[in-house]
Parts: C-alpha cells; structure tokens; sequence
C-alpha cells in the first residue's frame, strides 16, 4: 500500500499548476520568461492572479498527499509522509505528463512543509519574506527559507536532526539549492533578476 500511495504522490505531483491554468486560459508558461513552470515565471510573465492560482496548486498538491494517505498507513508514519512528499515534489520537477520538465519545487515543498512541520512554518516563511524584502530575490530568498528549516528543526528538536525528519530537512536545503543553481550563477554575475516592487528598505531609504 506505502509503495502505491507514493506512486499517486509523484503522480499528484506531476500535475503543473501553471500548465493546469495556462490550458484553460490558452497560455504556455513554457514559452514565456525564463522558460520554468513555477509560480516565479508565472509571476513575471502573466501577473499575480495567474500565479496565485498556480502556486495554491502547487502547495495543495504537496500538502494533500500526505494528509490524505497517512490515515492509512500503520508503522512507521513519519517515514511514510517523507516518502509522499519527496514523491510529490519530485512530481512537480520532473512530471510525467509534461517530459519531465516542471518547476524548481519550491511550492510543492511548501505544502510538503506545512504537512509534516505546520508548527515550523511561521519562522520558515518569515525567513523567506525578509529575505526577498531586503534583496528582491526569489531565488535566494527560498534557498534561505530551506536552510531555516534545518536550523530550525535543530533549535526545537535537537535530536530529531539524526532521524528521518532531520535528513529530510538537510535534503529539502539541498534540494533547493540544486534547483535554484541557475539563479545562484545569475546572482554571482550580477544578472539575476530582482523583485523590485517588494524591496521596501530600498523605497523607504532611497
């Protein structure tokens, strides 16, 4: 039964929030922008009510496996919500229905997170906003938001680091930096894009 539910999680995953919407409203995320599937691109490229929508789907789709499937699963329940949300967040990268080519999952993640660690989820999204406040950057701000969820995780369950959901932790960090290594190329040059709007320091000092 654990294997089946992970499979429908990836499966889950897989559907693309921006893709989803994009059909119904005759637009390819794919062709616009940076080409990427996430809600950043849909942002940028389409407006805000676009990319609401796609990142709530992105979020639903990490959160509602593990809510759903967890009721039927017996032993070792931890594990088995971390294996649904790896599967929907691999989903989300690398979706069967669109070959393979999706977003950076970081919505999905957030459902993912607010699943296994609600309790977490305050600081970790607080992290994420002063972060794109004081820089602009979507990029940077998410990377910083993962690595957060590994700090945080440490200072409120200081054992928990050497159990499945403290190398879970270490693994979303490293996972979003992985999928954001493009973004941390273009901030090194110089080049990435910035979120200008939102960098309230900048408006209020300059």
């Amino acid at each position: 039964m654990l294997y089946l539910f992970i499979i429908i999680s990836y499966l889950f995953g897989s559907i693309s929030g921006s893709l989803l919407l994009g059909k119904i409203n005759n637009i390819d995320i794919r062709k616009m922008g940076s080409g990427n599937a996430g809600g950043t691109n849909a942002l940028r490229s389409v407006g805000p009510v676009f990319a609401l929508g796609t990142v709530l789907i992105d979020i639903f789709k990490g959160y509602l496996p593990i809510i759903l499937f967890s009721h039927y699963i017996d032993n070792n329940i931890a594990f088995a919500q971390i294996c649904f949300g790896i599967a929907a967040v691999l989903g989300h990268v690398f979706p069967i229905f669109y070959n393979f080519k999706g977003g950076k999952g970081a919505g999905t993640l957030i459902g993912v997170v607010l699943a296994i660690f609600p309790s977490s989820f305050i600081y970790i999204f607080s992290t994420w906003l002063i972060v794109l406040v004081i820089t602009g950057f979507v990029g940077l701000s998410t990377i910083s938001a993962g690595i957060a969820l590994v700090i945080i995780t440490i200072l409120q369950y200081p054992q928990s680091i050497f159990s499945a959901f403290g190398y879970f932790t270490i693994g979303v960090a490293i996972f979003l930096f992985y999928t954001h290594r493009e973004n941390i190329k273009r901030m090194i040059a110089g080049n990435e894009n910035r979120f200008e709007k939102v960098m309230l320091f900048k408006r209020l000092f300059n």
